[in-house]
């Protein structure tokens, strides 16, 4: 038990580095989601069910538009596809235990906690280690973001209408973007969803940003092979 409240200690420490980035996202939410006419519940209750700042900021966009609630839900599932793909690799450690205890830690699941729990040095750890710092992690994001999108909302309450919030919703996502781009590969796989999005953006109730992301999907599926098909062909 000792070693695992201290693994679980160290997971708070090793995230605290990451709230940097954590705060301003929250606040983002937080204060967009007042301006567009939700109760401060309203938010935190979405932010807290959620605990995905990326479909949550994409659900505001499209109930601004009045989408209908199949196709908010499917964006919003679109969008989080990628932690079915992180669950894999947590999907051993957490199986064992019990319902109360996996799914809460499933639940809580997020980029930086997969970022930070799947690094060389924490898989090689016991069971319990490998747990107890995955529940450090997860608690203090978790904690993190709820705070960080209540002080949104009392920022956003003192901010007049007419300032019109919601261009902050493409600039967070252009944020995030900008970070993720660090090759080649990438950067020709968001060429391609976002000329996607572009060229589809009529289409209703933003349906176009789901055709982007499956043609993003695409790109990085089939590129990697064409590439390597291209540089055999020079040699």
């Amino acid at each position: 038990m000792k070693n695992y409240r201290k693994q679980f200690w160290l997971g708070v420490r090793d995230l605290l580095p990451l709230v940097s980035g954590v705060l301003p996202f929250g606040l983002i939410v937080g204060a967009t989601g007042v301006s567009l006419g939700m109760t401060p519940e309203m938010v935190v209750g979405m932010s807290a069910l959620f605990f995905a700042g990326s479909a949550q900021l994409a659900a505001y966009s499209l109930i601004q538009d009045n989408a209908p609630f199949i196709i908010i839900l499917a964006t919003a599932v679109v969008i989080n596809l990628r932690f079915a793909i992180y669950s894999a690799t947590f999907a051993p450690l957490l199986g064992p235990l019990p319902k109360r205890y996996r799914f809460t830690l499933a639940y809580m699941l997020s980029d930086q906690t997969y970022g930070l729990c799947s690094m060389p040095e924490q898989m090689v750890k016991t069971t319990p280690e490998r747990i107890g710092y995955l529940a450090g992690v997860t608690l203090a994001l978790y904690v993190t973001w709820l705070v960080s999108v209540i002080l949104g909302i009392a920022l956003g309450a003192g901010i007049p209408p007419h300032w019109s919030l919601e261009f902050t919703i493409p600039l967070a996502f252009l944020a995030m973007l900008v970070t993720t781009i660090t090759s080649r590969l990438l950067f020709m796989v968001a060429v391609i969803s976002g000329s996607c999005a572009v060229l589809f953006q009529l289409l209703p109730f933003n349906t176009g940003f789901i055709v982007a992301v499956i043609a993003g999907v695409s790109g990085g599926l089939l590129l990697p092979g064409l590439l390597k098909m291209k540089g055999a062909a020079h040699d």
